[in-house]
């Protein structure tokens, strides 16, 4: 199986230990990267990157916010998130939004293969110990919120984010150096695409389904 993966993960020494692993399991072409912008500015350099192993909790990456950037972005790369988190509501989040798997820091190598290979196969896979888990987590509402996220351009992801933050739209113009009516056009798209009336509505929704809960 030859697959040009990258390992996304700023604990240098797991993410050799996970490099050295994937080295029989996906080949030789593998890259890495410490942080969420490193991150992004490995795909830019490396289109043909087909496989993403993702780490929520790195620098730039709050979270889940990291995950649904690299889904609007890059639609057609696969993304397995690797986290110490074996919380099953995050979990299902991640899977709602695109995740092709799950794969908790303590899973045994042998498992990560058999996890790779279920992915590039075209499953979701997960731990079979938190499958059941995972499925009790299921809510129509936050799965039809995960589902018009993925509605959402890049732009448009941008935006959300920056009003969640409580931005107004001039200050949002400023940081994305685009004009207040094109501001103003994402905003109402951000909008039509929730389902929602307004941005404080918008922002406190993507708030609690990005948050890292930790119960």
């Amino acid at each position: 199986m030859q697959v040009k993966a990258l390992v996304a993960d700023d604990h240098p020494l797991f993410r050799s230990a996970m490099v050295q692993a994937l080295h029989t399991m996906v080949g030789s072409d593998l890259l890495e990267s410490s942080s969420y912008q490193e991150t992004e500015a490995m795909l830019r350099e490396h289109p043909d990157v087909e496989l993403v192993f993702l780490d929520l909790n790195m620098p730039g990456n709050d979270g889940l916010s990291g995950l649904l950037a690299l889904r609007s972005h890059y639609p057609d790369i696969l993304i397995i998130v690797v986290s110490a988190q074996d919380n099953p509501n995050i979990i299902a989040k991640a899977m709602s939004m695109g995740a092709s798997g799950y794969i908790p820091k303590s899973t045994p190598l042998d498992e990560i293969a058999h996890a790779i290979q279920h992915v590039m196969d075209g499953e979701q896979w997960l731990p079979k110990a938190l499958q059941a888990e995972v499925e009790q987590q299921h809510d129509p509402a936050q799965t039809a919120f995960a589902e018009n996220l993925q509605k959402l351009t890049p732009h448009q992801v941008r935006v959300l984010k920056m009003m969640a933050d409580g931005l107004l739209n001039k200050q949002i113009a400023y940081e994305l150096n685009i004009s207040e009516s094109t501001v103003k056009q994402h905003s109402s798209a951000v909008l039509r695409k929730l389902g929602v009336i307004n941005r404080t509505q918008a922002g406190v929704l993507y708030k609690q389904y990005m948050q890292n809960e930790s119960d």
